[in-house]
């Protein structure tokens, strides 16, 4: 119970063995930790509000420049190859997990590695003869020839680098003893 006569949800054994003057964060729940630690644990809710506008934000920056989402600013002149559809798909639910999975205050990192598969995926997904950049490299029969047949490998390449980014966030998480294995 609390103070003013709410049950706050807590028998008096939880609330005896959390120590005096303990408190989680924000968005934190405290729960009971095994018996053999006998200290709380605080466990960090998924921020689901950061995950599905990271995951939009990405298919929106990743779909509509490369015309995958069909839209009037952009064309292509190679239509869209069915493995583009889900690698954009899989590329924006691993940056929504990344930006989801929320970390200690203390160990708070850039998103650098979420934001580089990303952009590796734009460049996989992307119209050969459509990206600048490699028409001024290597011109249209370099970028038929050469950029178009690694584009697949790029795809995986994104997806592996983002999937891997999402595993070492998720083990760094802020979980305590829970989290041990």
């Amino acid at each position: 119970m609390t103070q003013d006569g709410r049950n706050d949800g807590l028998d008096d054994d939880a609330r005896s063995s959390a120590p005096a003057g303990a408190s989680a964060p924000a968005g934190a729940a405290v729960i009971e930790a095994p018996a053999a630690s006998g200290a709380p644990v605080t466990r960090h809710r998924f921020r689901w509000g950061w995950a599905t506008a990271a995951a939009l934000l990405t298919v929106v920056l990743i779909g509509i420049p490369t015309d995958i989402l069909a839209n009037p600013w952009f064309d292509r002149e190679i239509p869209v190859r069915w493995w583009e559809y889900p690698v954009l798909g899989a590329a924006a639910v691993l940056t929504g997990l990344w930006f989801g999975i929320q970390l200690p205050p203390k160990d708070r990192d850039s998103a650098a590695p979420a934001l580089s598969g990303a952009a590796l995926a734009l460049f996989a997904v992307g119209c050969p003869v459509c990206n600048k950049v490699v028409l001024l490299a290597i011109g249209t029969s370099g970028a038929l020839g050469f950029w178009a047949p690694i584009q697949p490998y790029l795809a995986v390449l994104s997806l592996v680098f983002l999937a891997g980014a999402v595993a070492y966030r998720w083990r760094r998480r802020d979980c305590g003893p829970a989290c041990a294995v």
